[in-house]
C-alpha cells in the first residue's frame, strides 16, 4: 500500500521544475482549463485497468471537448455508466470533478407538450416509453426543422383555409411520416417534433407479461393531462431519448418503482434512491413482487430473441 500511495505521489503530487510534459503541477487541480488538458494523460500514466481505456479515447473524441467540471464529469460518467458507481465517483472526486447526484441535469428545454394536453394509450405502449411533441416555436427546435416539413405545415394550413380537407390530410401525413405533426393547443395549430422517451433507470415489464398492462395503465395516468419536464441524458440504440420525467413535480420513475411496477435497470443506471424505491417495493410485495420470481423483462425479451 505504502509503495503504491508513493507511486501516486510521484505522479500526481510532485511538483515539475523542468516543463516536461510527462509532469505536471499539482496546483493544476486548481485551475480548471488545466485540468482539462491534462486528464488525458492522468488517466493514462496512473489508471490501468483496460476498462478505463475508453474515457481517454471518448476524451479525445470528443466534440467540441469539455470545457467545465460539469461537463467532463458528464463524460467520465457517460463512459463508465456500466461501471461500479464508487469507481466512477471515485475516479470524480480524485480530479476534484462534480460526482453524479451534484449535476443539475441536462433539459429538452421546458416548452414538452403532449397532443392536446392528453396522452392517449397510443403514445403510452408499456411502463417505461412514452411519445411526447415539443413545439418547433423553441428555439432549441426552430433550426432544425427540415424545410419540407415546413412548407408542408404552410400548404396543409391553406388547404385547410381553402377547405380541401383531402390534401391537408395528404400533407399531414408526409408531415407525421417525417416524426412531426401539427397539434392543436387551445385553439391553437403548433408544429411540433414527436420524440419517443425510455424512462431512464427502469424497465417495466412488457405489454404481454403479468403486470404490464398494469404498468401501461398507471404511466398514462400519472401523465396524462399533466405538464411535463423531461431531462434528456443520451440516446439509445432504438433512437429514443433516455431521461427523468417529471409531470407537476411529480418524478414518474419513483411512482413506477414505489408501486412495483418497474424493476430498477442496474446494468444501465446505479442510482442509489432507483434502489431504494425498489427495495421498499419488494418489502411490501405491491405489483409485479407479490409473487415470489417475477420474471424480469430483460431476461424475457432474450428468450424471446433466441426463440425460447
Amino acid at each position: 500500500m505504502g509503495n503504491a500511495l508513493r507511486l501516486l505521489y510521484g505522479h500526481c503530487c510532485k511538483p515539475t521544475t523542468t516543463g516536461d510534459s510527462d509532469h505536471w503541477d499539482p496546483t493544476a487541480c486548481l485551475r480548471p482549463p488545466s485540468v482539462f488538458q491534462l486528464l488525458p494523460k492522468i488517466c493514462l500514466t496512473l489508471i490501468s485497468p483496460p476498462r478505463y481505456r475508453k474515457l481517454l479515447d471518448a476524451w479525445k473524441e470528443a466534440k467540441p471537448p469539455p470545457r467545465t467540471p460539469e461537463e467532463a464529469a458528464r463524460l467520465v460518467i457517460q463512459t463508465l455508466k456500466r461501471h461500479q458507481t464508487a469507481d466512477v465517483e471515485g475516479l470524480l472526486a480524485f480530479y476534484g470533478l462534480p460526482l453524479p447526484h451534484t449535476l443539475v441535469p441536462l433539459s429538452t428545454g421546458a416548452n414538452i407538450i403532449t397532443r392536446g394536453g392528453q396522452v392517449d394509450a397510443k403514445a403510452v405502449p408499456d411502463g417505461d416509453t412514452i411519445s411526447v411533441y415539443v413545439s418547433t416555436a423553441d428555439p432549441r427546435e426552430s433550426s432544425c426543422v427540415p424545410r419540407d416539413v415546413q412548407m408542408a405545415a404552410v400548404q396543409r394550413s391553406k388547404a385547410r383555409a381553402d377547405r380541401n380537407y383531402e390534401r391537408a390530410d395528404a400533407l399531414h401525413k408526409k408531415i407525421i411520416d417525417s416524426g412531426y405533426r401539427v397539434i392543436k393547443v387551445q385553439n391553437e395549430e403548433i408544429l411540433a417534433r414527436k420524440y419517443r422517451i425510455r424512462l431512464r433507470g427502469i424497465d417495466a415489464p412488457e405489454s404481454s407479461m403479468p403486470y404490464g398492462k398494469e404498468a401501461q395503465e398507471e404511466l398514462v395516468k400519472l401523465i396524462q393531462g399533466k405538464c411535463l419536464r423531461i431531462f434528456v441524458y443520451e440516446e439509445d440504440r432504438y433512437g429514443r431519448s433516455v431521461g427523468d420525467v417529471y409531470c407537476n413535480g411529480i418524478f414518474a420513475q419513483e411512482v413506477m418503482l414505489k408501486k412495483g411496477l418497474a424493476w430498477h435497470y442496474t446494468a444501465y443506471d446505479q442510482r442509489f434512491e432507483l434502489a431504494t424505491w425498489e427495495k421498499e417495493a419488494r418489502a411490501k410485495r405491491v405489483g409485479l413482487w407479490a409473487s415470489s420470481n417475477p420474471e424480469k423483462p430483460w431476461e424475457w425479451r432474450k428468450d424471446r430473441r433466441e426463440g425460447r
